[in-house]
């Protein structure tokens, strides 16, 4: 059976001497992570990403929002603007300010320990998330305004800067900020000398190679990149084409989420009154529908 949560923290958290801890750590570091017959930890093959979901426009006061699950991760994201810049010492004439916040709920992990705001860890990737969208978005267009976006891990099972940067890119969309393409992320390690696509928390703490990769695929331009630990060139490369590959699918489900959001633009709310249900498309003839007793439905002219 697999270990609930990754060496380190089980090093720390065994008592005992120094010598007890040093031969637990010897032994997880021999634990096979790929097993004989190809299959992860989590029953996943190499090249196999975790199960993705998206939901948008999951916070009803932003402007825009999604919420995005890769595997046991899930990320909620929010954004505000553009509007007024609350602090006028830090406009910008010429293009949008971008700020971003990144925390990680108390309950999102084993650990218990209430983490302070405005930590270390959480100012790094609030400045990795910032840099990473102000690449895809035209600034330019919303001059001496200002764009927040919010982002809080809800559960935290590994690859939480890649989910981050996903939901932020939908959320910004359903925010209707213009930009050049979308941002997609995804990681990719190197354990057993084997090519590991989308690390969960236990591969992504077993000490190997981590790769996070964000990319903008239309563009095809990298605009983010971090690594881990050291790999010889070629196994950099193979590694980097696996996260590539890991961005892309990314990108394509998050095209279908947003397609299917926007068909349903064409739908208008109606209201079910005494079995009938009354309403037209805008620009449309009015139509009546009889469907079974709801509240409230869509219906698609």
């Amino acid at each position: 059976m697999a270990p609930r949560f990754g060496p380190a923290r089980l090093v720390e958290s065994v008592g005992g001497s120094e010598k007890i801890r040093v031969a637990l750590l010897n032994q997880i570091v021999k634990m096979e992570f790929v097993s004989p017959e190809g299959l992860r930890l989590d029953g996943r093959r190499p090249m196999e990403m975790r199960q993705i979901r998206a939901e948008i426009g999951v916070v009803s006061k932003a402007d825009g929002s999604a919420m995005f699950e890769m595997g046991n991760t899930k990320v909620i994201a929010a954004v505000y603007g553009p509007r007024e810049v609350q602090n006028r010492s830090q406009q910008l004439n010429a293009n949008a300010l971008v700020r971003c916040e990144y925390t990680m709920a108390n309950f999102s992990t084993g650990d218990r320990m209430r983490k302070p705001k405005g930590d270390r860890r959480s100012t790094e990737i609030s400045l990795v998330i910032r840099q990473t969208m102000e690449e895809c978005i035209l600034t330019n267009l919303m001059p001496r305004s200002q764009i927040d976006i919010f982002v809080q891990v809800l559960q935290a099972d590994g690859g939480t800067r890649s989910a981050c940067i996903n939901a932020a890119t939908l959320a910004l969309a359903d925010a209707g900020i213009p930009m050049q393409d979308l941002v997609t992320s995804c990681s990719a390690g190197y354990l057993n000398n084997t090519p590991l696509l989308d690390l969960n928390y236990i591969e992504d703490s077993a000490g190997g190679a981590d790769v996070t990769l964000g990319i903008m695929p239309k563009l095809d331009k990298v605009t983010l990149l971090q690594m881990d630990a050291k790999l010889s060139l070629d196994t950099f490369e193979t590694v980097m084409q696996l996260a590539i590959e890991g961005c892309k699918a990314v990108a394509d489900y998050i095209r279908e989420i947003l397609l299917e959001n926007t068909k349903q633009l064409e739908y208008r709310w109606l209201l079910y009154v005494d079995g009938v249900l009354y309403g037209s498309k805008l620009g449309g003839r009015s139509h009546l529908v009889t469907v079974r007793p709801k509240w409230s439905c869509f219906v698609r002219n």
